[in-house]
């Protein structure tokens, strides 16, 4: 089976950036080539000080992250997304692609996705696995094919429990870059009468309106194929976006006119470092109401001033 290794070479301090946009684009892992603390490493994990002579040659100033893709998945679509994604972020890049053979990488990632319980009221069910007891919480069917968004990342259990808190019974909610859907089904599984959810990528709209049926809220969740904004219409109680810090801050500009007088803009995908960036971004405008973090990411919740 011919599948396809698309490779996306950046620099080491953009790996993370990098490697959170490519989980966009497949949401059953990645290989990182990152060889920048390779003695540290080795001493530390391995416990060993004699290193291979070929490795010591890797280059230490740039991260080789490998995306593998499906054989029915086109690779031209995939490296448009990747290259519109990363120039947006203002990160370096350069991609190659090659074939390659292996077992069903699918298969074998959904050996490693089990039920997670997410914040106090949420489990995500893997639609492969056998039902599993949800000890009282309201339980999400989940099948994110290609999308991104499983709850297993930071970014997103962090955006799950800030709608736990922020989403009321009959709000509105708006999702900039959906993904697999999984918030706007949080959203509506949680209280929200209506929510919308855009993503530039159609495969993960396509993805989005099937788990919405999957959780028996399809007719109350509208999936647009546009650019951030694009295509929406209407005030919103919540607009989340789990996206990168500088898309955030792009969306930042405008998303006011999308929220209702006392609306919450909840942001995720922001990495530690880049925080600054983004509260620059809000500052005069938004009044940050809520901060979580974990493992580097931080997610926000703000309102309008």
């Amino acid at each position: 089976m011919d599948w396809t290794d698309v490779t996306i070479t950046v620099p080491q301090k953009d790996c993370d950036a990098a490697a959170a946009i490519a989980q966009m684009v497949v949401p059953y892992g990645l290989y990182i080539e990152d060889y920048s603390d390779l003695e540290e490493g080795a001493r530390e994990i391995a416990h060993i000080d004699l290193i291979d002579e070929d490795l010591l040659k890797k280059d230490r100033t740039h991260a080789v992250i490998h995306v593998y893709l499906e054989p029915q998945d086109n690779p031209d679509e995939a490296l448009a997304f990747l290259s519109e994604r990363l120039n947006a972020a203002g990160i370096p890049f350069a991609t190659d692609t090659a074939a390659c053979r292996t077992e069903d990488w699918i298969n074998n990632w959904r050996k490693y996705f089990h039920p997670i319980e997410v914040g106090k009221k949420l489990l995500i069910q893997p639609s492969w696995e056998d039902p599993a007891d949800p000890h009282g919480r309201t339980v999400l069917h989940l099948e994110p094919g290609l999308a991104f968004g499983t709850g297993t990342h930071e970014t997103t259990r962090l955006c799950m429990e800030m709608l736990e808190d922020f989403v009321k019974p009959g709000a509105q909610v708006l999702d900039v870059g959906c993904g697999s859907g999984i918030l706007s089904v949080a959203a509506l599984l949680l209280g929200a009468t209506t929510a919308v959810g855009v993503d530039i990528d159609p495969l993960a709209v396509k993805t989005a309106a099937e788990n919405a049926q999957r959780n028996g809220v399809g007719e109350r969740f509208t999936a647009i194929c546009g650019s951030l904004t694009e295509g929406v219409e209407g005030v919103y109680d919540v607009v989340v976006a789990n996206i990168v810090a500088d898309i955030v801050m792009d969306l930042t500009k405008d998303v006011g006119r999308f929220l209702k007088p006392g609306g919450v803009y909840l942001m995720s995908g922001i990495i530690d470092a880049r925080e600054p960036d983004v509260l620059n971004a809000l500052s005069g405008r938004y009044e940050v109401i809520r901060r979580a973090e974990e493992r580097g990411w931080v997610a926000l919740a703000a309102k309008a001033i």
